[in-house]
């Protein structure tokens, strides 16, 4: 693939390994109107990680490895705004100082930067710990292809996927195909950082596209949604982005996507595969 990466900054941004927060209720409803106490967002999660099942647990917005904040808002936005999937975190205090790992995902809301390690990083860790980035990948373009929007993926990242060009049009493999009736909180929304929530409400709709298998780190393909420029419905659109939290008990909520590949027309196209996920790219 011909694109720009020579011309990329790579600039350092930061963040603190985020504690989980929670209101004054421990409660959250679910979509039948039940009250249930679950884990939710923020500090580092042990047993689950990209590759892993992401609709099969007990929680809500789950997100896998470790959550991380700025403590200042402006500060935060450069973090979640350059941070790509794939880009090196190296942890720079505490116990686990100068073990590196990369960027799973970006959430929205909360507004948290995900990253893995492996497991004896993890077991160094701890809340306040900071986390340094190596941010690289926004501005990436296809030369030839610029109606087709790049965003919110590390080169070296997006080399691995495989992607095959065919005249005007790209086959980029994804692990499952969502209808935009199924794409919920975070409409209307920038593309740009953070994520927005396939709905999860409607388990026939489920089974009808094989979303209860969904993983950490799969990617997909979402019909009819433009993302280039925010998020919206628009017939003939193609977005492709990575599932980078868990399903939720919220009313329209549930996995959330990170966009990586946004076109207003129909010149991204979706191969189904099982490999289709940022664990097997990274080799983890």
């Amino acid at each position: 693939m011909n694109t720009n990466k020579d011309l990329l900054v790579m600039q350092s941004v930061i963040g603190e390994i985020h504690s989980p927060i929670f209101p004054n209720s421990p409660y959250r409803i679910n979509s039948d109107g039940i009250p249930m106490m679950v884990h939710a967002t923020g500090g580092i999660v042990y047993n689950y990680k990209i590759g892993d099942n992401c609709m099969e647990l007990f929680g809500d917005h789950i997100e896998p490895g470790v959550s991380l904040k700025n403590p200042n808002d402006m500060e935060n936005n450069a973090l979640n705004i350059l941070s790509c999937i794939g880009n090196q975190a190296k942890v720079i205090t505490g116990d686990g100082k100068g073990a590196t790992g990369f960027v799973t995902g970006l959430h929205s809301g909360i507004e948290h930067t995900l990253i893995y390690f492996d497991d004896k990083t993890l077991d160094q860790l701890a809340i306040g710990d900071k986390i340094q980035i190596k941010a690289h990948g926004q501005g990436l373009q296809l030369k030839g292809l610029e109606d087709i929007k790049i965003m919110n993926i590390d080169p070296e990242l997006f080399e691995k996927i495989g992607i095959e060009v065919y005249g005007d049009k790209i086959v980029v493999p994804v692990a499952a195909e969502i209808p935009s009736h199924l794409m919920g909180s975070g409409i209307g929304g920038s593309s740009l950082r953070g994520d927005y929530d396939i709905m999860t409400g409607d388990k026939a709709e489920l089974e009808k596209y094989g979303l209860d298998k969904l993983r950490f780190g799969d990617l997909v393909l979402l019909k009819d949604c433009d993302n280039t420029y925010g998020r919206q419905h628009l017939e003939g659109a193609v977005s492709i982005g990575v599932i980078i939290h868990s399903n939720c008990i919220v009313a329209g909520h549930g996995p959330g996507v990170t966009t990586i590949l946004a076109s207003k027309t129909s010149n991204i196209i979706g191969q189904l595969d099982d490999y289709a996920n940022i664990a097997n790219y990274l080799g983890v």
